[in-house]
């Protein structure tokens, strides 16, 4: 992505004085929507939409007592100190190597991947993505920052799971999680009742790693096509976080590439127990053409539309497409 308008390090630093949350749990997805929308060249609308997301953001809210590298486990996974975390992440891009910073956290971080909805490890995944791909900026460390604080304040590991013995693959795995007994309340609710889940991808050497994530972002956006009415909004996270971790790989030390994937999985799998819906619909096939579907998905507006769509093109294949479009069609439009 080369962004030659400035369009995205605006839109940042618009975003940097907003907290990550709004009504004491929803998130912000705000960076995530606009770094979809700047890649794929919808630059010239980011400025409109944000105007119209504004009524969705909070003030950053105020600091607690400084996080620091000898009480930062006292501060793991307390939302109240999310401004801390934040200033502390923007300390740590700023003195080190946004590489070093991350390569230190990922794997303390990694165990809370389902916190705040798997949105803090999304955000990441963009943020790195940027960050990968184009121009080194300080707004673009900052919104890593951002992402990274954001994770750390809703840090929450997974209940303990049974295993229930091996899937082949991906697909197969996704088929077989179990649904939590109680379809009702928010996430956090549902999460909680998580007991048992497929085993799938195994301890992965570094160099099965990229294939096996791909394997299962790939899964779970085609599985939106025929499941995503279960509940449209958060079923496209299951898809979308283990893309984020995917998106993250390359900028990772490769020791940390299989507890990555197994991370990815269960984000995926407690996202599909919670939500999956008791039978899927067919899947129709329709010729599609990826940029015309982010074209609609731009002009729908959501934010998690836009955002699985991009995880959607990412994948690239007719499904996938399809899976998009059906998002599109599920979600309301967000203005």
């Amino acid at each position: 992505m080369t962004d030659t308008t400035g369009t995205l390090d605006e839109a940042l630093q618009r975003l940097h004085a907003s907290g990550p949350e709004r009504g004491g749990w929803l998130s912000n997805h705000a960076p995530m929507a606009v770094e979809a929308l700047v890649r794929h060249g919808h630059a010239p609308v980011v400025h409109r939409w944000l105007d119209r997301y504004r009524a969705k953001l909070e003030d950053m809210p105020a600091p607690h007592s400084p996080v620091t590298p000898a009480n930062w486990r006292e501060a793991l996974g307390d939302p109240a100190r999310i401004a801390d975390w934040a200033r502390f992440f923007e300390r740590e891009v700023t003195e080190r190597p946004w590489r070093e910073v991350l390569a230190t956290w990922w794997p303390r971080l990694l165990p809370g991947i389902a916190g705040g909805a798997t949105h803090p490890v999304i955000r990441t995944g963009h943020a790195v993505r940027t960050l990968l791909t184009s121009e080194e900026t300080a707004p673009r460390r900052a919104e890593l920052a951002h992402a990274l604080g954001y994770w750390a304040a809703r840090h929450q590991p997974l209940p303990p799971l049974r295993d229930l013995g091996p899937a082949l693959t991906a697909a197969a795995a996704l088929d077989a999680v179990p649904p939590v007994p109680e379809q009702e309340g928010g996430i956090r609710a549902r999460l909680a009742q998580l007991t048992a889940v497929p085993r799938w991808g195994g301890a992965p050497d570094p160099e099965a790693a990229l294939a096996l994530l791909t394997e299962l972002v790939t899964a779970a956006t085609h599985r939106y096509a025929t499941h995503g009415h279960g509940e449209p909004v958060m079923l496209v996270h299951a898809a979308t976080a283990p893309n984020a971790v995917l998106r993250t790989l390359p900028a990772l030390p490769r020791a940390l590439w299989a507890s990555s994937v197994a991370a990815a999985w269960s984000a995926s799998a407690a996202v599909t127990a919670a939500y999956t819906p008791s039978e899927p619909v067919p899947y129709r096939a329709v010729p599609l053409i990826a940029e015309e579907v982010f074209e609609r998905a731009a002009a729908h507006g959501d934010d998690h539309t836009i955002k699985f769509t991009d995880t959607a093109l990412d994948v690239g294949d007719p499904q996938a497409l399809a899976a998009a479009a059906r998002s599109i069609a599920l979600n309301p439009p967000a203005f």
